[in-house]
């Protein structure tokens, strides 16, 4: 009986490699941008608007990286 293996090669291209690379660092910009954000819109809230909504100061930044980057 014969076999075909028909996978993908594991090697890319400078090319893919580089497009690969941008993403990355084009994804690690959006979080940041939306850390940095999301710090500062919670930041400008006083600290009875921040009550009725149940954040406390000490966790705005806890608040932001999981807006930005997930749990």
């Amino acid at each position: 009986m014969a076999y075909v293996n028909s996978t993908p090669l594991a090697r890319k291209g400078l090319a893919d490699r580089l497009a690969v690379l941008r993403d990355i660092v084009l994804t690690a910009i959006a979080q940041r941008r939306t850390y940095a954000r999301t710090v500062a819109e919670l930041n400008a809230l006083t600290d009875r608007e921040l009550s009725d909504l149940g954040i406390s100061r000490i966790s705005i930044p806890e608040i932001a990286r999981e807006a930005a980057y997930g749990k």
